[in-house]
């Protein structure tokens, strides 16, 4: 069973620099599902002339989101990301939250494959979509 909303927070944000600095909110986390958001922030923008978030700050999103629906399947010793293909789709719209949505669709022994989409809400079309593997060790 995963651990509870707050406590998921705790691992996925709270416990990692990079995603509180980046101001990264969980938004639900289910069985091998979650969902984190990504609030716009002026320190984040990557193109000053258009006022459009950072590749690398959705990046992270999407590598954050994809771990946390592995640790929804109950992965909570030791998640790792081995590989992860982003796929840029169009750039976000400025001054508008980005959320991600990814699902843990298949795991091993030792390996967990995630999809994962971001969107901000404006459009129907994704800003971003992911697939990655991820190492992880399962709770006892």
């Amino acid at each position: 069973m995963a651990p509870e909303r707050d406590g998921m927070t705790k691992l996925i944000v709270d416990a990692l620099p990079h995603s509180r600095a980046l101001g990264l909110k969980l938004v639900s986390v289910g069985k091998g599902t979650a969902e984190i958001t990504l609030p716009y922030d002026e320190r984040l923008i990557g193109d000053p002339d258009t006022g459009v978030i950072h590749g690398g700050a959705v990046s992270t999103l999407m590598d954050t989101c994809g771990g946390a629906a592995v640790m929804g399947h109950g992965a909570t010793k030791l998640i790792a990301t081995i590989d992860l293909r982003i796929d840029y789709m169009r750039a976000a719209t400025p001054g508008h939250a980005i959320t991600a949505r990814a699902e843990c669709y298949h795991v091993t022994r030792s390996v967990a494959f995630v999809r994962a989409t971001a969107v901000d809400g404006i459009d129907s079309s994704p800003v971003a979509t992911a697939a990655g593997a991820f190492t992880v060790e399962w709770a006892q």
